[in-house]
């Protein structure tokens, strides 16, 4: 068998078991679709379980509230588009439902954080052209953000979360978006800037005002102009339209005590409260994608950045510290991580890893807070990054 064969095979039997959903009553998530390669070769695009399950949260029982069979929407990767494919749907019907279905595509995902690797190349091609220079104060191009001003924060801090600000606000909280601007422009560094790294929401916000000041141009505009466009990404967008609603995986009963906002279940609208409260378009989360999609993205980086990027961005994006990405983290690139492994993890069930050293890639999006949120837990995100390594191998 041919190594390209042999680790496909390999890593098909290994995802399945790190991927099959258990049927107790708090499984890690209601589905997932997986999707990873090494160089043009795809080893696996498959999907399991449901991208919709339930109608809401039971807080009593501690349960979620089941829909009709019926109404359960199956998971769906790329290749399985309108035919089944290698979909491992959980019965025979929901399979020749599928099958019938020519129209409904691959499943379309909230990404949450991961929105932060797209608001950083957009960042990546403003400095290429001259607009931002990454040790610039932020105050160079939004000087209305009067705290940034005073700390003397830079482009460069933001992206690798050194600029001391708090890892988030509730923004949500305040009325109107003049309010929630003028908190976010007033907000202070807790540390002095440079001097440790804490993990924040705030400096993609503030990336994003950066970015759209620089450009001339709103962040949903930069990531369609600088991003999705150039790599044929159809699937990616900030506030997706209705007709992707059926394609469309739910995420969470969203309500009070265990959120932060009273919405209920929510499907097609940004899970993120913050992302939520300032329209749907924020530089930390609110873009939808599949993972054919950002399948695309990680071949152009793991290609050097064309059309997207030069490869010198690539190389400061990618390489320890790292500019949005985060750089070897076991904790859920598993045993992909230790030589520049490249990546991110998203609140909705989300990740992508980039590994340059083996030229392999693995985005693997799940709803884990399909019907409630719970505790975070990566095993399984960390379990498929040491089956994608060891299939490798």
């Amino acid at each position: 068998m041919p190594p390209v064969a042999a680790a496909q095979d390999r890593f098909n039997r290994l995802i399945r078991g790190v991927a099959a959903l258990p049927e107790g009553e708090r499984p890690w998530c209601a589905g997932v679709v997986v999707a990873a390669g090494r160089g043009q070769d795809v080893l696996v695009e498959t999907a399991f379980g449901w991208a919709v399950r339930y109608a809401a949260y039971d807080a009593a029982t501690d349960r979620g509230v089941e829909l009709p069979r019926e109404r359960w929407v199956p998971m769906r990767a790329g290749r399985d588009a309108g035919r089944g494919g290698d979909t491992a749907f959980p019965d025979t019907a929901a399979r020749d439902t599928a099958v019938r279905d020519t129209v409904v595509r691959d499943t379309v995902f909230d990404l949450a954080s991961l929105t932060k690797l797209f608001t950083t190349v957009v960042a990546m091609r403003c400095a290429e052209r001259g607009e931002i220079d990454l040790d610039g104060r932020v105050a160079a191009y939004a000087p209305e953000f009067t705290a940034a001003a005073e700390h003397r924060i830079t482009v460069r801090q933001l992206l690798t979360h050194t600029s001391g600000l708090l890892p988030e606000l509730p923004l949500y909280e305040y009325d109107g978006h003049e309010q929630r601007l003028a908190r976010l422009r007033a907000e202070p560094p807790t540390t002095a800037p440079g001097t440790a790294r804490r993990y924040s929401d705030l400096n993609f916000l503030l990336l994003q005002r950066v970015v759209e000041r620089a450009a001339g141009r709103p962040l949903d505009r930069l990531v369609r102009d600088d991003i999705t466009r150039p790599l044929g990404m159809t699937s990616t967008r900030f506030r997706p339209p209705r007709a992707w609603l059926p394609r469309i995986a739910a995420t969470e009963d969203q309500r009070r005590p265990w959120a932060k906002l009273d919405r209920g279940m929510l499907r097609g609208v940004v899970h993120d409260e913050n992302a939520h409260a300032l329209g749907g378009v924020a530089g930390h989360a609110g873009l939808f994608s599949t993972a054919a999609d950002l399948t695309l993205l990680c071949r152009a980086l793991l290609g050097g950045g064309p059309p997207v990027l030069r490869p010198e961005s690539v190389d400061l994006m990618l390489t320890a510290p790292g500019l949005g990405f985060e750089v070897d983290q076991p904790w859920f690139m598993g045993e992909l991580a230790g030589r520049g492994a490249a990546g991110h993890t998203g609140f909705t069930g989300t990740s992508l890893v980039i590994d340059r050293a083996t030229s392999s890639f693995l985005v693997l999006l799940a709803n884990t807070v399909h019907p409630r949120r719970r505790p975070a837990d990566s095993a399984p995100r960390a379990a498929a990054g040491t089956a994608l390594a060891r299939a490798l191998g």
